[in-house]
């Protein structure tokens, strides 16, 4: 069962998403606690591929409130847990111009944090644009669409 926690709505804006992986993270507990309180901001957060092994950035987790000493820097990097294949096929495909890992979603599977994490490709300023004007017309089809029932 999962439960979603955060998502990244501004990377639908921004990029392309091509594939997506689920990740583990390693966090410290009193992250954890922050976590399911919801205190979790995926916005400008990308991630890395470094000496084979992926780190994610600009995650801000909010620190716990009844935490003392234990609680740790909201921005600090995070080690990513995924299988050798699925590194080298990203490192393989962030090589290549256009791409960037991206956290799409946060979420406890069972008592565990996964990481959606996408590769990407961003988008354009016109493309962005056709992305508004289509969801616009979704919404007014949606609409006259419930005016007919």
């Amino acid at each position: 069962m999962e439960k979603l926690i955060a998502t990244n709505k501004q990377a639908y804006h921004e990029y392309f998403v091509e594939d997506t992986y689920e990740a583990g993270i390693v966090l410290v507990g009193c992250e954890v606690k922050s976590i399911r309180l919801g205190n979790i901001n995926l916005k400008d957060s990308f991630a890395i591929i470094k000496n084979g092994e992926v780190f994610m950035l600009n995650v801000h987790i909010s620190p716990y409130k009844m935490g003392s000493y234990n609680n740790v820097d909201s921005k600090r990097t995070r080690k990513l847990l995924l299988n050798k294949a699925e590194i080298r096929k990203l490192r393989a495909k962030t090589e290549q111009k256009g791409y960037t890992l991206v956290p799409l979603k946060v979420y406890f599977k069972d008592a565990l944090v996964k990481v959606e994490l996408g590769l990407c490709k961003g988008k354009e300023l016109h493309d962005k644009r056709q992305a508004i004007k289509d969801k616009e017309n979704q919404r007014n089809v949606q609409r006259i669409m419930k005016e007919y029932k």
